[in-house]
């Protein structure tokens, strides 16, 4: 299996990623359902960060700081930033954003690394919904440095569009801030892997294919 047939398989022995009839936060009615919380243990953790690293080195992305937007990409920036640094003999810098700015100690916004100018980053998130976490994020970057965002990663492009545009969320965020969203798969992916048998699923392909027929980009 490829690095991404086995991340689906994952995310479904993990409980992560599930079929059936699902109510969404939009109000639409999907055939599945991606619920990243039910990450929990250390080899989950250790698993991830494998599969985000083959992305960033898939896309030859090149960095020189992963940045974890608090609080979900804290630990995923952690977990990369290691699986760089074992499988690859990439060894990238890691930081954080906090939730208030620290007035002692340090002091600063971020954990980790201090920022500088010209550095490049990648930020490392679970799922994109809105682009909220990108928008929120830039704002403290470009305060702490003047940074190059080299990209960001996410786990699975829902390839969705939005209650108000045509446009998914990946789209929306690359046609307004200019940063492009890598993700270690699609929902293509998701499909293709249902029909290849990788993983059971068989019964809901024709919702998923109407799901994407109705509400779904290229």
């Amino acid at each position: 299996m490829t690095y991404k047939q086995q991340f689906i398989k994952f995310m479904v022995d993990n409980g992560v990623l599930r079929f059936g009839e699902f109510t969404l936060k939009s109000g639409r009615k999907a055939p599945y359902f991606i619920n990243t919380g039910n990450y929990k243990t250390g080899s989950q953790l250790a698993r991830l960060g494998k599969y985000y690293a083959a992305c960033i080195k898939e896309n030859n992305l090149e960095a020189d700081t992963l940045v974890g937007p608090a609080y979900k990409g804290i630990p995923l920036a952690v977990t990369t930033a290691v699986s760089l640094a074992t499988d690859y003999n990439t060894d990238l810098n890691y930081c954080f954003d906090r939730k208030e700015v620290k007035d002692h100690g340090e002091g600063g916004l971020f954990v980790g690394k201090q920022l500088e100018d010209g550095e490049r980053v990648i930020l490392i998130e679970d799922v994109m919904t809105s682009g909220k976490a990108l928008r929120e994020m830039l704002p403290k970057l470009k305060a702490a440095a003047d940074v190059k965002v080299a990209g960001m990663i996410i786990s699975v492009d829902r390839m969705e569009k939005g209650l108000e545009s045509d446009l998914s969320a990946v789209q929306e965020v690359y046609k307004e801030f200019g940063v492009k969203v890598y993700s270690i798969v699609t929902m293509n992916d998701i499909i293709e892997a249902i029909e290849e048998e990788i993983i059971d699923g068989r019964e809901y392909l024709d919702k998923m294919k109407e799901y994407r027929k109705v509400y779904g980009v290229g």
